[in-house]
């Protein structure tokens, strides 16, 4: 069987104020080329399938529309609710689907597999979406050593202790079936996993990790939430998120992975790269070098994040970084060391307009005033100082 491994696709997630649905458009007719050309049997989405409970229209469609081009070019789809999605919502609709496309959402069914046959026979594919413990856990089904009603259990409020739940009712199923190829498809954070600034912390009461010799013995446990691609053992792996959401994620190559399970286990597991637009660059020095430094002409067309060294922040930093950076995103200053102004406020802001003082402070805090905001603030200002007057 040949399984193409990926998850957090986070539809409908911007990245400082750029749209990306474009570009996970694009990632979608990827995805279905590589179905097409791999004859991939199954895809797996591990969860993060949007990136907010309540999606923009247009995420709703293009999930509509992925789902449909899988279905159309002869693969089936296992996917799962991550933390960002509302999980009944994303699952309300799972009964009337075509059989090919399963949506799993629903912690009670951990324990029933998707079976999907191959030559070799079925592989067991076994859904855990995510599981919010203060929740779950009177979901999950209840495994013989509990109580009727799991208290036991329930009482242990972790990532760790849920997945254990769960796991325990895969396990229960599996042994009906003694010797049968299985993957877990799980949306958590296992025990060792890098992450990177764009994941929301699911940990409870500070224990959030789960670890991965829950998984032993599983034949591949495809994760999802961490958006870095990664290897835990050879068999529990994240794909990662096909875009990046951070700039922390910009030296990360984004790909898809493909899983070959065949009669006694994985034989190979190859990483897909994931075609990309527009790369992602963190780029240090003053103003004048980012502007004129040939070194830094490869990213003119990247999304870049700027850290400048000037001494003082240049005025208009943002604007005039943009002439040879029109995706230049974000903006920070860390002068070198002793080139902080030591000045008292009085001295720094003496000579100048109100209106000055408040579009560097806006400036400082964030990037360069847009002309409206410039508007906005000159007729507040003016608003201060009439009623000023009056009184």
């Amino acid at each position: 069987m040949l399984a193409l491994h990926t998850s957090d696709w986070h539809l409908g997630r911007g990245l400082h104020g750029h749209d990306l649905m474009p570009a996970q458009a694009a990632f979608v007719d990827h995805l279905v080329e590589v179905v097409r050309a791999e004859s991939v049997d199954v895809v797996l989405v591990g969860g993060d399938v949007h990136d907010r409970a309540i999606p923009p229209v247009r995420a709703l469609e293009l999930f509509d529309e992925a789902l449909s081009r899988l279905r159309d070019a002869g693969t089936r789809v296992v996917a799962i609710s991550g933390n960002h999605d509302a999980a009944r919502r994303l699952g309300d609709k799972s009964g009337l689907l075509d059989p090919r496309i399963r949506i799993r959402t629903d912690p009670a069914a951990v324990g029933v597999p998707v079976v999907v046959e191959d030559a070799d026979g079925p592989v067991r594919i076994y859904a855990i979406p995510y599981l919010e413990p203060t929740t779950a856990n009177a979901l999950l089904p209840a495994a013989e050593a509990e109580s009727p009603t799991g208290a036991a259990a329930a009482a242990e409020y972790s990532q760790a202790a849920t997945m254990r739940r769960a796991m325990r009712a895969v396990r229960a199923d599996l042994g009906g079936h003694p010797g049968a190829r299985s993957v877990v498809l799980a949306h958590a954070w296992v025990t060792g996993g890098a992450g990177s600034d764009s994941e929301r912390d699911i940990s409870v009461g500070g224990v959030g990790n789960v670890p991965s010799s829950l998984f032993d013995g599983i034949t591949y446990t495809a994760l999802g939430h961490l958006h870095r691609p990664q290897a835990i053992t050879p068999a529990v792996r994240y794909s990662g998120s096909p875009l990046a959401f951070s700039f922390s994620e910009a030296a990360d190559r984004k790909t898809s992975l493909l899983v070959d399970i065949g009669r006694d286990g994985v034989r190979a597991v190859r990483g897909v790269e994931v075609p990309t637009e527009r790369r992602m660059a963190v780029l240090r020095g003053t103003l004048h070098e980012l502007l004129t430094a040939a070194t830094f002409a490869a990213h003119e067309r990247d999304f870049v994040s700027a850290v400048l060294t000037d001494p003082v922040r240049p005025g208009d930093a943002m604007a005039t970084l943009q002439r040879r950076f029109p995706h230049a995103l974000r903006l920070a200053h860390e002068p070198p060391p002793g080139a902080a102004d030591e000045r008292s406020f009085g001295e720094r802001t003496r000579g100048r307009t109100d209106l000055e003082i408040a579009t560097a402070f806006v400036a400082h805090v964030r990037n360069d005033p847009s002309p409206r905001e410039r508007a906005l603030l000159t007729e507040a200002l003016d608003a201060a100082r009439i009623a000023e007057d009056a009184a």
